[in-house]
């Protein structure tokens, strides 16, 4: 927890070569701020918010390293209000309350308090619910930074009482002038002269970052650390990138929901893309092979029987390899599904047949179609009048199998495509006179 009074405190920078780089180089003013002009830019809302002086309470949303924190401080240091820094990660309800206590006394004395919380979204819905009546009746301006989904991790009457800002990834312009400037400044950066950036070095920097700004900086000090290092060289030195995945968070919906909409739209290479990106931030294969397991029903279907058996097979192949092996079961699993034909006609149908079966009245099965395992059931009549189809030629023979009374619905629309239209051409012509 940090409680700061002034711009002094609040952005004096360690310029000591003992600070980290991207401690160093962290903006001091929104005019220095890289990369999120939609929020920043010359007459964006925010900047009127500042100027008038009249902040609501943020929830500041966005990747690692895309500024979060930063943003947050240059507020506190464009507006009147007393700011106090809190992590949810290391500080307790008890603290907030402590700290609430203070901002009602100094809104007593006539002053606002700021509370910034870093990643808000450790709190869980009951800890919030602790500084909700605070944010509501303003004892407290909130600033919340958090990187996942705030409809995900946030009390919606939080969210109603913030406004969202999305902070993007840092572009490849912005971490590449951030990366110059940080090479040459002689007082907070590495004074190093322009020249001795190559372009190929500032490429493979650019890219390793990954729209990172914290992790671009740190690439710089290893780079500068290592003289003047060429392409191949550096990438020895930076090691593999680190994927970013949050496997209970937003990115974890984000990447299956791609992934599953590339099988369906049969887009095999994209398809594999999305397939690595979840392997490599170490999602569960058991769970995608699962996830191809339905799409293997729903969108495959009839069109392709044979993907749910190729679907089938992978998910115990999946479930008896683990990875690294699981790996080329899954490509094969998804480039097959991807590659084949598609039909969601027995999806279609059955959630009609579903749908019929909740709202229509229901009725007794006819008699003809009940089974009549005792004597007692056979003279009744169950069975009677049924008509075995492997008695007729062709092993078919018209008869209704519908409840009395209800009049037949067409559930089942095969498509014209794959294996699937010679089903429907076998349908439609059993239903020829």
């Amino acid at each position: 927890m940090a409680d700061f009074e002034g711009q002094t405190s609040l952005f004096g920078t360690d310029a000591s070569a003992s600070a980290p780089l991207a401690h160093r180089m962290r903006p001091r003013t929104l005019d220095e701020y890289l990369g999120q002009d939609h929020l920043v830019g010359a007459d964006r809302p925010l900047r009127k918010l500042l100027a008038s002086d009249h902040l609501p309470s943020l929830i500041l949303w966005g990747p690692p390293g895309s500024g979060k924190t930063t943003l947050a401080k240059l507020i506190a240091g464009s507006t009147k209000a007393h700011f106090v820094s809190f992590s949810a990660v290391t500080g307790g309800v008890a603290e907030l309350r402590v700290l609430i206590k203070e901002a009602r006394d100094r809104r007593r004395l006539g002053k606002r308090t700021l509370l910034f919380i870093d990643e808000i979204h450790r709190f869980n819905k009951g800890q919030q619910d602790a500084f909700l009546p605070h944010v509501e009746d303003g004892t407290v301006i909130l600033i919340g930074a958090t990187t996942e989904n705030p409809s995900f991790e946030l009390n919606g009457a939080l969210l109603s009482r913030a406004r969202v800002l999305v902070l993007e990834p840092l572009g490849a312009e912005a971490i590449a002038h951030l990366l110059r400037r940080a090479w040459t400044d002689p007082e907070r950066g590495l004074g190093r002269a322009p020249e001795e950036l190559h372009g190929d070095t500032l490429d493979v920097l650019v890219e390793f970052a990954n729209g990172d700004a914290r992790a671009a900086l740190n690439a710089l000090e290893i780079t500068s650390s290592l003289g003047s290092p060429g392409p191949e060289e550096l990438v020895q030195a930076l090691q593999r990138r680190a994927v970013p995945y949050d496997k209970s968070g937003e990115q974890h919906y984000d990447l299956i929901s791609a992934f599953i909409k590339t099988v369906r739209g049969s887009d095999p290479d994209a398809a594999l893309y999305w397939l690595a990106r979840m392997l490599e931030g170490g999602e569960d294969p058991v769970f995608i092979a699962r996830r191809l397991l339905i799409l293997a029903s729903e969108d495959v279907g009839n069109a392709d029987p044979r993907g749910i058996m190729v679907a089938v097979a992978g998910m115990q192949a999946v479930q008896a390899l683990g990875m690294p092996e699981a790996r080329l079961t899954l490509a094969q699993v998804t480039t097959y599904l991807a590659a084949a034909p598609k039909s969601n006609a027995a999806y279609q149908g059955i959630g009609e047949a579903l749908e019929l079966v909740r709202k229509a009245p229901l009725q007794p099965v006819p008699l003809h179609l009940r089974n009549a395992p005792t004597r007692l059931m056979k003279d009744l009549g169950y069975g009677s009048e049924y008509r075995y189809p492997h008695d007729f030629p062709g092993g078919y023979v018209a008869q209704s199998y519908w409840p009395e009374g209800m009049k037949p619905r067409r559930l089942y629309r095969p498509k014209d495509i794959g294996d699937e239209a010679k089903l429907r051409a076998r349908l439609e012509g059993l239903k020829k006179p």
